[in-house]
């Protein structure tokens, strides 16, 4: 596997690319404390900052503690594809009605009385730290590729890693 870092401009392409190819995060709060708390978040959108945003309640767990401790990390995993993500970041959150309506999907509706619902936030995620790990291929060539390289001694690249310095 290669060593790729990505900056800048090209570091929110591909944070981008493999955030919206997974959709599901692991949201850690709580990060000096044992446990952690974690809990399943879906993405909805990747702002042309590079910045996550996510909806929650105001009496979330995760919502309390991040009015005490913003710092926060995220997990991006997709098995099937070799995508991996892991991002440090620094979370605020909005009630602003304009980044709600614009964030809200009907799947929403599922968690939410509407974007209207007095509960709801929009949490924002500005990355400070991330290293991804993505093959490009699928999981049965980078199988095969390290079947070649253990045969014939060869070294096939299986895919790609690296920082992303936003």
């Amino acid at each position: 596997m290669s060593t790729k870092n990505y900056y800048k401009e090209n570091a929110k392409v591909k944070l981008k690319e493999i955030i919206e190819n997974i959709g599901f995060a692991m949201m850690a709060t709580r990060l000096g404390n044992k446990p952690l708390h974690i809990i399943p978040m879906y993405t909805k959108k990747v702002d042309p900052d590079g910045n996550i945003w996510f909806l929650s309640k105001k009496d979330s767990d995760h919502f309390q503690n991040i009015k005490i401790d913003n710092d926060v990390q995220l997990i991006y995993s997709e098995p099937k594809s070799a995508k991996y993500l892991s991002l440090s970041g620094r979370a605020s959150t909005t009630e602003d009605s304009e980044i709600i309506n614009d964030l809200y999907s009907n799947l929403d509706n599922n968690w939410f009385e509407g974007p209207e619902d007095p509960l709801i936030t929009a949490i924002c995620i500005e990355p400070v730290k991330a290293y991804y790990w993505d093959t490009k291929t699928n999981k049965f060539i980078d199988f095969m590729k390290m079947e070649i390289n253990t045969y014939l001694g060869t070294n096939m690249d299986v895919g790609e890693k690296g920082k992303l310095e936003i």
